[in-house]
């Protein structure tokens, strides 16, 4: 079994070797690892409260004492990856362990971290004009997303560079906020609605198309119906009506968004199993007595991911795409920042916002496309007859 391990492990090694071998996909890669540590450090690198102040010699954080909760789970989840990712074990036990990891962080978080609710953005910069502190050690981008700097007269949308007084790289858009600092939190939006909707359409994706692979015949029969009935689903049209019946959510794109994706990846796993379930090591695992779990999601399950993971990273894509469009359409989230909410806002006064359309659309079109260079290298390593061709 050891030895059965190795070979997987270094087949994998090699997989990912010729993957990321193309400039394309080190380049996507590149582009996602930066969108990782901006949304992960998005409290630190763009708010309105000083990391760092001396008040009379005392020496104090005011940014610790308005994270949230997620931003909890973010930090704690990166370090957790830092941890997991030199460990030599199997790619599904790190998976495991970083979801309950995550899970369990979230609970601790929404029970002990309690952030001041009463948010006055401007009370810092008031109070060093007012030289009140010795010194003041600010973010690099010192506005938070929903800064609207009610406190420096009359804001709005204002171009990039427009203003002598204060900087705004990207603008601002049209209630005063600035544009940057809402595209860096906004980030966090389109990685976490990408992954989390993905991971739950590739978990029933893998469990109903594993049963229908293994076992064929009736349970084959009765899950490709439930397959074609659920790709007959059109997952915009069922967004808009969840959201008109039950409010805006991020919770709720992300459940449906993955309820509807997961066919894709039925069809993927189903036919992977229904190529091992004759093999020898299969066989092998049944005469041993091996429980069922154990023979579809140890034994067959890694020796038929490829297809898988290379659906999932156009998935990832899909769903920030699906996200992007509805936040467009003027029904998504309501108080946090979006590409696409940012992209609307382009178009709603009476003339046309450059900075408004081109930095928030850039970053759609480079996260959707860094996925999908990604997922064309990982399906050329995978698939040999590409590969020969190649």
């Amino acid at each position: 079994m050891s030895e059965a391990l190795a070979k997987r492990q270094s087949y994998w090694r090699r997989i990912l070797g010729q993957t990321f071998v193309r400039w394309g996909a080190r380049l996507g890669l590149l582009w996602v690892a930066i969108l990782a540590l901006v949304g992960v450090f998005a409290p630190f690198l763009a708010s309105s409260f000083p990391l760092l102040l001396s008040r009379q010699g005392e020496i104090a954080s005011p940014v610790l004492s308005y994270l949230q909760p997620v931003d909890v789970v973010f930090l704690v989840g990166f370090v957790t990856f830092l941890l997991l990712y030199p460990w030599r074990i199997t790619l599904l036990r790190k998976f495991l362990l970083m979801a309950g990891v995550l899970g369990l962080s979230a609970l601790l978080a929404y029970l002990w971290v309690k952030p001041q609710q009463l948010v006055i953005y401007e009370q810092y910069r008031v109070a060093e004009a007012a030289g009140e502190y010795d010194w003041v050690v600010y973010a690099p981008i010192p506005y938070s997303p929903k800064d609207y700097q009610r406190d420096r007269g009359d804001t709005g949308l204002e171009a990039p560079l427009s203003q002598e007084t204060r900087a705004h790289w990207f603008g601002t858009e049209q209630n005063g906020a600035d544009v940057l600092s809402r595209m860096v939190h906004a980030s966090r939006i389109a990685l976490g609605i990408g992954f989390v909707a993905t991971g739950i359409a590739m978990l029933l994706g893998i469990i109903i198309g594993g049963l229908m692979g293994y076992f064929s015949g009736v349970v084959d029969i009765l899950g490709m119906r439930l397959v074609e009935i659920f790709e007959a689903v059109p997952t915009l049209f069922l967004l808009l009506t969840f959201v008109a019946f039950f409010g805006r959510s991020l919770y709720i794109m992300m459940v449906i968004i993955g309820i509807t994706s997961w066919p894709g990846y039925a069809r993927y796993v189903r036919a992977e199993f229904l190529r091992l379930r004759k093999q020898d090591f299969v066989q092998a695992a049944e005469a041993a007595g091996l429980p069922l779990p154990s023979i579809l999601f140890r034994h067959m399950l890694p020796n038929g991911m490829g297809p898988v993971l290379v659906a999932a990273s156009f998935g990832v894509a899909s769903a920030i795409l699906a996200e992007a469009t509805l936040s467009f359409l003027g029904l998504g989230l309501v108080d946090d920042p979006s590409w696409g909410e940012m992209l609307n806002q382009a178009v709603q006064s009476s003339r046309f916002n450059w900075w408004m359309a081109a930095f928030p659309g850039g970053a759609i079109f480079l996260t959707v496309f860094a996925y999908n260079l990604i997922g064309e290298s990982l399906r050329d390593a995978i698939d040999p007859y590409l590969s020969k061709s190649g």
